[in-house]
């Protein structure tokens, strides 16, 4: 165990820093860097050397775009390609084009120059999204239009990973643009590879394994799918990380798509977090005073350059003028991302050591001056426009759902019956049963029912379960109902939560869990059998509503 200092050092380090940062709402990712520059070779104090860990790192990256590949599989890339994919598109390709010419100009070689314009077209979609949410901007229009192309930046990123290690080994233009063409042929044969594996294997897989009702398994499963999509395009001289996003991007059309999110968020968080950690690492605080000029030149060239072409190119579609200003503001911050691909380009020898330090600090400058407009961006806008600007943004929002999502865990009898009345009424639902017949059921009767547990916190999660207006549990194990209800009475108490029990004990636990209602169904059957003979019986209808209300406010106790 000769690493095992380093590693709880390593441990000790991360958490206190990642805490420290989550307390000011500062993203974590920009913690696990300051963990590993605090523990790199180039500050004073101890120094964490594990060559074990780089490679550990580097499937963080993979898990990364697996989870980007489950969020824009083929049908939402079909959905979006009119609202985000023309200016997403435009403005990566543009940002890299003109950040490219103008560092070409400014001396670097080609290589080089495209490296640096791919890096600077990235934002930090956590940095955006954390601060929408603490500003209300979230649901605002230049809010969702610019958190729409920020994710929308993971997916054009993707041919990066397959071009960047290509120009490390190129000479010549010839060699260059035959290598290009090599790379893409290779590229297109990955994805029609695992495109048809992901049909006609992946499905029957995962339905056979979740037939087996273990988490353990189906986690294992999904494990062997990503290491194994990037195996081979790391087979074929591509990078690990777009065979995850292939994979991802396959399983993204299954109904398991949710489950497989919660299962491997775990090991794509911590891993990215070594990553994050491993990125700090090759930072260098002493080569910011010989290349400070570089380095706020650069900073100042992201902002400037994605602010005026997510500007343009949102005017172009027609978008109101201060509304696409505050989205090109939004866009302007530098990208976690962009750091991943200055990793391996370093790795690759596109960049030498000086241009990687170069990049990464002025990638780094850049989200906090980011940060520094987006907190602004309406104040900025006005000022720009020649408005005043109002205490609280005033601007069009973009339509709501008629009603928000009911989210309904387990699709048995009960579950299909609250799934129906949901729809003959026009309400939008969704249910969640770890029984694949189940899951193919509901498939065929037109009910949107997906594989999940619906106890799962990173289901949950990924779900986003807290903005759902109600929460339905129907399954039969009283110990799933009473972890899910648990959980959501910790994480979201203002999501209403109503519960199915199986007798009065049961219900009584769930209540106390943090359940709004929970009906014993043996004895509200015997309540309905009750209200039927008394209406038999010809007792007033308002008078058997009153009697069955009392003995259900009364907890199924006589009312005398």
């Amino acid at each position: 165990m000769e690493h095992l200092e380093h590693i709880l050092l390593l441990l000790a380090v991360a958490i206190t820093v990642v805490v420290a940062f989550q307390r000011v709402h500062v993203p974590t990712s920009l913690g696990y860097l300051l963990v590993g520059v605090i523990l790199g070779p180039y500050t004073l104090g101890p120094t964490v050397t594990m060559p074990e860990l780089e490679t550990l790192a580097e499937f963080g990256v993979v898990f990364l775009m697996f989870t980007i590949g489950l969020n824009f599989s083929l049908p939402q890339l079909q959905m979006l390609r009119h609202q985000v994919l023309g200016p997403g598109t435009g403005q990566v390709a543009l940002t890299t084009l003109l950040v490219g010419i103008i560092v070409w100009l400014a001396g670097l070689p080609a290589a080089s120059a495209f490296l640096f314009g791919a890096v600077f077209a990235q934002s930090s979609t956590t940095i955006i999204a954390s601060l929408l949410n603490e500003q209300g901007e979230e649901n605002a229009q230049h809010g969702r239009l610019g958190l729409a192309m920020s994710v929308f930046q993971d997916v054009t990123a993707v041919p990066f990973l397959v071009i960047i290690p290509v120009l490390g080994v190129s000479v010549t233009a010839e060699i260059l643009a035959g290598t290009l063409v090599w790379a893409l042929m290779k590229a297109f044969f990955a994805m029609v590879v695992v495109f048809f594996a992901g049909r006609w294997l992946l499905h029957p897989l995962f339905h056979f394994i979740s037939l087996r009702r273990s988490l353990e398994m189906f986690t294992l499963a999904v494990l062997m799918v990503a290491l194994l999509s990037a195996w081979t395009t790391n087979s074929l001289g591509l990078s690990l990380a777009f065979g995850g996003f292939l994979a991802g991007m396959m399983l993204g059309e299954t109904e398991f798509r949710h489950q497989v999110e919660s299962s491997i968020r775990p090991f794509r968080d911590v891993l990215l977090g070594l990553f994050f950690i491993g990125i700090g690492m090759r930072f260098d605080p002493a080569a910011i005073i010989p290349n400070w000029y570089w380095i706020i030149l650069c900073a100042l060239l992201i902002l400037a350059s994605k602010t005026l072409i997510v500007y343009a190119m949102v005017r172009r579609i027609g978008v109101d003028t201060q509304v696409a200003w505050r989205s090109g503001l939004l866009l302007s911050v530098g990208g976690e991302f962009g750091l991943a691909l200055v990793a391996i380009a370093l790795d690759s020898t596109v960049i030498d050591t000086q241009q990687g330090q170069i990049a990464i600090t002025s990638v780094l400058l850049s989200m906090v001056g980011g940060a520094v407009l987006i907190r602004f961006n309406g104040a900025i806008s006005s000022r720009l426009v020649g408005v005043p600007h109002p205490e609280s943004s005033a601007l069009p929002e973009l339509p709501e759902t008629p009603a928000k999502m009911v989210v309904i865990g387990g699709y048995g009898r009960v579950g299909h019956t609250i799934a129906v009345l949901l729809q003959s009424s026009g309400i939008p639902c969704v249910s969640f049963d770890t029984d694949p017949q189940r899951v193919a059921q509901g498939k065929a009767d037109g009910v949107p029912v997906l594989y999940g547990d619906i106890s799962d916190p990173e289901l949950l999660s990924a779900i986003h379960v807290e903005r759902a207006s109600l929460v339905v549990i129907t399954v039969d194990h009283s110990s799933t109902a009473f972890r899910a209800i648990s959980y959501l009475g910790r994480t979201c108490p203002q999501v209403p939560v109503i519960a199915r029990a199986r007798d009065l004990k049961t219900s009584t636990l769930l209540l106390e869990a943090g359940a709004v209602h929970a009906y014993p169904e043996t004895i509200e059957a015997s309540l309905r059998l009750g209200a039927t003979a008394l209406k038999i019986l010809q007792v007033p209808a308002e008078d058997i509503d009153g009697v069955i209300q009392g003995v259900r406010d009364w907890g199924y106790k006589p009312v005398l």
